[in-house]
């Protein structure tokens, strides 16, 4: 049986509807809060549900998880290099995860690992970039093994296969707007919830813990983690997330919520203690006895000079 381009890359284009992307701000609004954005909100939570075995940590390969780890913050480094998408970052740690689910490496260390996160970059860039660097450009911040653009291209090819092709993966990033909307209905702040929503998903994506989180789960926890940094809506709980859509179960938001907190907790700065500037007192020099008789002569011989002075004037005068 033929094939067809378009059947081929069915998967690979963005299944928004375009009336979405290309309207005015004041649209947007409008948009996300419509009856039909109401609907693609419950089909992306019923076809997410076919994909919650594998977010699953059990269901991995025995992988170690500091390996898991140094390669994520690899591709974090490569995510900032760049100036990618976080959601191209994200992807990447998709496909790694969901290639493993499904395939078994040799070795679960060393180039095998490097190759399949280089591979998996390149292909999340390439559904979410305008701009794409080279395969051997892509392999910079610390990278342990530089591979050949075949080597690479062949890598390629085994993820896709594995995946089915199927890289239009479901991300907390599609409910991002939906529920920021939830929070904030004017607008104002949707801006700054969705963009910090997004560095809290970046700072999970190590964390083996979260893959037991649904996406929806994820994107409703930090946007309720994003909120609580704005006085305005501090006083929004998860009892509020569950009523956004059908299919929020509040035990798993509050439990994913309460982890991102305490990731956040931890991972903020401390402040140092004031340490307050010494100041340097400077005292008068005490005056002994001797610099004060020798101060006084002098003074009396100034007295004196001037009182000689001044009879040598008169007698100067009266003669």
């Amino acid at each position: 049986m033929s094939l067809s381009c378009s059947d081929c890359f069915s998967d690979l284009l963005c299944g928004e509807d375009s009336n979405i992307i290309f309207s005015g701000g004041g649209d947007d609004l409008t948009e996300y809060s419509s009856p039909d954005v109401e609907e693609s909100i419950a089909e992306l939570l019923e076809e997410e549900r076919e994909f919650a075995g594998i977010n699953s940590p059990s269901s991995h390969q025995e992988i170690d998880v500091s390996v898991r780890a140094e390669s994520i913050a690899w591709i974090l480094k490569v995510q900032r290099y760049y100036c990618f998408q976080p959601l191209t970052a994200y992807l990447t740690v998709n496909y790694f995860d969901r290639f493993l689910y499904y395939h078994h490496l040799p070795k679960l260390n060393g180039w095998p690992i490097q190759l399949l996160s280089v591979a998996c970059l390149s292909l999340a860039a390439k559904m979410e970039e305008p701009l794409v660097p080279s395969l051997l450009d892509l392999q910079v911040e610390g990278a342990k093994f530089i591979f050949e653009s075949r080597n690479i291209q062949r890598m390629e090819l085994l993820v896709l296969r594995v995946l089915d092709w199927r890289l239009r993966s479901i991300s907390p990033f599609c409910y991002l707007s939906f529920f920021a909307l939830k929070i904030d209905p004017t607008g104002t702040y949707t801006g700054f919830l969705t963009s910090r929503a997004k560095e809290i998903i970046l700072s999970t994506v190590k964390e083996t813990s979260f893959l037991k989180y649904r996406p929806s789960c994820i994107a409703a926890a930090t946007i309720l983690s994003a909120a609580y940094d704005l006085p305005n809506f501090s006083f929004i709980t998860v009892q509020h997330a569950e009523s956004w859509c059908d299919g929020l179960l509040k035990d798993n938001v509050m439990s994913c919520y309460q982890f991102i907190q305490q990731m956040v907790t931890n991972n903020r700065p401390k402040k140092q203690p004031k340490v307050l500037p010494q100041l340097r007192v400077m005292t008068r020099p005490s005056i002994t006895s001797s610099e004060s008789s020798s101060s006084s002569s002098s003074s009396y011989k100034r007295r004196k000079l001037n009182n000689n002075l001044w009879e040598d004037d008169v007698k100067l005068s009266s003669g």
